[in-house]
């Protein structure tokens, strides 16, 4: 005898003719049938954001093109939910390529927006804040463009030492990001944000990682405060998430009073990260549901989208 709707659900024998219906519309390739058959499947645990992803910190670099090609990669991030990316790479081939890519990224619903990478090679990371020759490098990219438009930024760069932001090349490239309305990616301490706003105090500058070398929360608000165009990327953050991945109270207070200020990001720096791409998605979903659905969204994709000029995906 069937259950009743006052017992425990539904008639078992109703419940299962939907399920049958809906799976004949599956096979049939009905529009929205897999959408109507999703509730069938209970839905519990905490809530995880479900929108779409800008990937604000992503690289292409050498030897990740020899190991993942292009429909590999674009398949990782349109599996991930990730409807643009800053793209900068080691050398720049890998943005390049990214770029010219434009009806594999057009049908994986990808934009990409390409950065000029400062390094060449790995001897760079060490010397590029006084070598004169990354400026000139620089300017000839810019002068080039991409397949996909002109280049939007600079970086990412590191600063192993905060006092090589006052280097000559590392003063001159923040001047020309603020001269040409580039946007900064830069993989610093917070006394380098300091210096670094100090020779262009107008520039847009995305702080990767956020206090990756141990800035506490306070020092980031303050930081944000005081340089309003300042961004914090928040890939390889420890301390932004703790048990079972979910949002610190303290870095869920700062992104409820300065939402507008945060992006997320990937940092495939090394080919484990692309083997990972979308696990780290997910972790960050995860703790983007910590959040208000809107605020979630700001910090998930309306920054980076406001940020670079992008229409709604």
């Amino acid at each position: 005898m069937a259950l009743s709707d006052a017992g425990r659900g539904p008639p078992i024998r109703a419940t299962r003719r939907v399920f049958v219906a809906r799976i004949a519309l599956l096979a049939a390739g009905l529009p929205g049938a897999f959408a109507q058959a999703q509730p069938l499947v209970p839905r519990t645990g905490p809530a995880v954001y479900a929108g779409p992803l800008f990937d604000s910190h992503l690289h292409y670099n050498d030897e990740a093109a020899e190991r993942y090609p292009l429909a590999d990669v674009l398949g990782r991030m349109q599996r991930s939910g990730v409807r643009a990316i800053v793209a900068n790479s080691r050398p720049n081939d890998g943005t390049k390529a990214l770029a010219a890519a434009r009806e594999a990224t057009r049908r994986a619903g990808v934009t990409v927006v390409p950065f000029v990478r400062l390094y060449r090679n790995r001897a760079d990371y060490s010397g590029w804040h006084a070598d004169p020759s990354i400026v000139e490098m620089v300017l000839r990219e810019l002068a080039a463009g991409t397949e996909a438009g002109p280049y939007r930024g600079l970086g990412e760069f590191h600063l192993y030492d905060s006092a090589n932001a006052d280097g000559p090349t590392a003063r001159r490239l923040m001047q020309l990001a603020e001269e040409r309305g580039l946007v900064v990616l830069a993989h610093v301490d917070d006394a380098a944000i300091d210096r670094l706003f100090a020779h262009a105090p107008k520039a847009r500058l995305i702080w990767a990682h956020t206090g990756i070398g141990g800035a506490a929360v306070e020092r980031v608000r303050s930081l944000l405060t005081r340089h309003p165009t300042l961004l914090g990327e928040l890939s390889y953050r420890p301390g932004l998430t703790e048990g079972e991945g979910r949002l610190s109270p303290a870095w869920r207070a700062l992104m409820l009073e300065m939402p507008e200020r945060f992006l997320v990001g990937s940092d495939t720096w090394v080919n484990s990260r692309w083997d990972d791409y979308e696990a780290l998605m997910q972790q960050a979903r995860r703790w983007l549901g910590d959040l208000p659905p809107p605020i979630a969204r700001r910090i998930a994709w309306d920054n980076g989208a406001a940020l670079f000029g992008l229409p709604p995906p």
